[in-house]
């Protein structure tokens, strides 16, 4: 937690801005392949203001857009592309959104590699969201015979992570509170009477900090979230 909290004290002092390292850069050819497809592969369209962390060397202020196909942080120089190289010690702030690269598993210890934007901050655990594509591929129609392009459309994930191990957090009420089935019947209560709805970013963060105060007053010796969770899709 207190490398996190570097980090963002880190982000908030101009004064130590300088020119990007081209060590901290790997040359990328654009990608083409959905040119004619709707929705598009990045987060936001255009170049934003951001800061690039380097926990070796410092923070440098660069302009960056997440290429959420190829998993990427992006800069442009000219005619020419690159990528942030992709490292657990290399971060990036863009338009608010905190990015982390991270070697994460799941309950099952597969890996979770990749970037995660923070959502939350506890002394025990945090919250990450992930970006990935729906990609449908262009088709024709039966019926008028008219083609019809492809699309991407983006997805929005949430994980909870303790300890590097991360649990995707179930969208709909009846998963979620199967996921953390040990505090069931007094998570149902809440959500009941804060009226919580689990798409609402917020109202997610609230029933994870309810669960961890559940946690917290048990007498149990383990009071880890993870330990008795069942979790979503791993």
């Amino acid at each position: 937690m207190r490398k996190i909290l570097l980090l963002l004290f880190l982000i908030g002092s101009p004064s130590l801005f300088a020119q990007l390292p081209r060590v901290l850069l790997k040359s990328v050819e654009r990608v083409s392949t959905f040119d004619e497809y709707d929705g598009s592969l990045y987060l936001k369209a255009r170049y934003k203001e951001s800061s690039v962390i380097d926990e070796k060397t410092g923070t440098f202020d660069v302009k960056l857009k997440y290429n959420i196909f190829t998993d990427a942080l992006e800069h442009s120089q000219g005619s020419k592309l690159y990528e942030i190289q992709k490292s657990p010690t290399v971060h990036a702030r863009i338009d608010g959104d905190y990015f982390y690269y991270c070697d994460f598993k799941n309950q099952r210890g597969l890996k979770r590699d990749g970037y995660y934007v923070l959502v939350e901050l506890n002394d025990k655990y945090r919250i990450y969201k992930r970006f990935t594509l729906d990609i449908k591929e262009p088709s024709k129609n039966t019926l008028t015979q008219i083609s019809e392009p492809g699309e991407l459309r983006m997805l929005t994930t949430y994980y909870l992570e303790e300890a590097g191990m991360v649990m995707e957090l179930p969208m709909n009420k009846k998963d979620m509170l199967a996921a953390f089935s040990d505090k069931e019947n007094e998570l149902k209560e809440y959500v009941k009477s804060e009226k919580i709805r689990l798409k609402k970013e917020e109202d997610l963060i609230r029933l994870v900090a309810r669960y961890n105060a559940l946690k917290s007053s048990d007498n149990s010796p383990s009071q880890s979230l993870l330990s008795s969770s069942r979790g979503g899709r791993n």
